[in-house]
């Protein structure tokens, strides 16, 4: 069974559609790299599955939960990092990640233990005290990964996770990733195509509200493939250049066979 299901997926604002018609599913032991030109409905379809925002139309699952009748039975198996990561400002990372620990329900020993693995994880000792309104963009990113990860949730939305992030912060929380996705199903939506040839197993690239390509990688980590277009290692640009905008496709195409 899918951990993620979506089926005919559609998102309007008034006379604007934001989401048109999408479909996918993530098995588990999946990394999929949700991938897009900003406006393209990333965001929105996130925030759909985790049930932030209802559907126009469609369906979506969660671990076999249907998100829109049994919402909380959906929620408790989703870890979700949203763009922004919004927190308290004024709580510090202890007390925030304590808050959140309430609101999972996370009880005696059980909740201590997964408090100190995520903190751990995330490497928050150093700011645990220090107000989140006071902490750098990096560290407030990571207090949010922390939430997402706190309960040990079997499905990851991550909207942007190493944004802000330093190159060595970056590589950890890459590290992580691969090191969770074994038993979970994980959606990774990101701007960083590197990150998409790093860590994920699927990629999925969607423009004006639609799924335009599914990819996965080459074997040998000798790239990746998209339908017919192939990219060599870290080539990956010009491939989504062409899949989202059309043009100059015969020039990539001569330029990713070299």
């Amino acid at each position: 069974m899918a951990m993620i299901e979506i089926e005919r997926l559609v998102k309007r604002f008034g006379a604007f559609t934001a989401v048109d018609g999408v479909g996918f599913s993530v098995e588990r032991g999946t990394v999929l790299g949700f991938l897009g030109p900003n406006g393209a409905g990333k965001s929105t379809t996130m925030k759909m599955i985790t049930g932030f925002l209802p559907p126009t139309s469609g369906r979506i699952a969660v671990s076999g939960f249907d998100i829109a009748e049994q919402p909380l039975s959906a929620k408790r198996c989703i870890g979700y990092l949203p763009e922004g990561a919004p927190a308290y400002a004024d709580m510090t990372p202890r007390a925030f990640l304590d808050f959140i620990a309430d609101v999972r329900g996370l009880t005696g020993a059980d909740r201590q233990r997964k408090l100190d693995e995520a903190i751990a994880r995330i490497d928050l000792e150093p700011v645990l005290e220090q107000p989140i309104d006071t902490l750098s963009k990096g560290f407030k990113r990571r207090v949010g990964l922390a939430q997402a990860i706190l309960h040990d949730p079997e499905v990851l939305i991550l909207d942007e996770p190493t944004d802000g992030l330093d190159p060595n912060q970056k590589h950890a929380v890459r590290t992580l990733i691969k090191g969770m996705a074994a038993t979970k199903a994980i959606i990774i939506s990101t701007h960083i195509l590197e990150e998409v040839e790093a860590v994920c197993t699927r990629s999925l690239i969607i423009a004006r509200g639609k799924v335009l390509a599914e990819g996965e990688p080459l074997p040998d980590a000798a790239g990746w493939r998209f339908g017919t277009l192939e990219a060599a290692p870290g080539r990956l640009d010009a491939v989504f250049r062409q899949i989202t905008t059309g043009q100059g496709a015969s020039d990539q195409v001569t330029e990713l066979a070299a």
